[in-house]
């Protein structure tokens, strides 16, 4: 849920400021609109609904294919860079934020909910819909200032975007699997294992890609 929400703000970053403080009001909306029916939800039901074999196999699905969309996203972004004629379809690509994003807030309002009891679910719900307009324009700012580079930009939306698909098929999966890794339902070591590598090839990558520039540019 958190490499969904950090995938969301990396594509909010090609979009336009305005564009994005529209988005943010859009999840406000959402999470006040959706407020009464997290109140009806209880910690037994989500426990249920998450480990429901149907349920989950249609979750893995639904993350392939918003995957899908954003690998899609990145190749035209890339071919419209190097000069290939932009088509009207690739729009549709670009202004695409997400449908797992609207999940994982009504999945935090349902927790925020639980954690902080006694507390007045209007209370809750308004919070939550101020943070969540404010949070996402603030978080592609954030990440606009910190990878300037359009292309680089692209590059780990990608990657983060195969994350989401690697971590949503390890996390979806049930028991009919033939080949089965671990009998334990998530496997922490082997998603920290796996971010960790990740992480370090992605330091390594990206200061090494600067290293370089500034040799040439010090070798001009």
């Amino acid at each position: 849920m958190s490499f969904i929400v950090i995938n969301c703000a990396i594509k909010l970053s090609f979009w336009k400021w305005w564009h994005t403080g529209i988005f943010g009001i859009i999840c406000g909306i959402f999470v006040f609109l959706t407020y009464p029916y997290a109140t009806q939800q209880s910690k037994t039901q989500i426990t249920d609904f998450l480990t429901n074999e149907g349920i989950m196999q249609d979750t893995a699905v639904l993350v392939t294919v918003e995957s899908a969309i954003c690998f899609a996203f990145g190749f035209a972004a890339l071919l419209e860079l190097f000069g290939k004629k932009k088509k009207k379809w690739i729009r549709l690509l670009f202004w695409y934020p997400g449908l797992l994003l609207f999940l994982v807030l009504f999945y935090g309002l349902t927790q925020t909910m639980f954690y902080f009891t006694g507390t007045d679910f209007s209370v809750i719900a308004y919070t939550f819909a101020l943070i969540s307009v404010i949070m996402f324009p603030l978080l592609s700012y954030l990440v606009k200032k910190l990878v300037p580079e359009t292309e680089l930009r692209l590059e780990i939306h990608f990657l983060v975007s195969l994350i989401v698909c690697v971590l949503g098929l390890m996390t979806t999966v049930d028991g009919k699997i033939i080949y089965r890794a671990s009998e334990k339902p998530l496997n922490y070591q082997y998603i920290l294992l796996f971010l960790g590598i990740f992480l370090i090839l992605f330091l390594t990558g990206f200061y090494g890609n600067k290293l370089k520039w500034m040799i040439k540019k010090n070798n001009k």
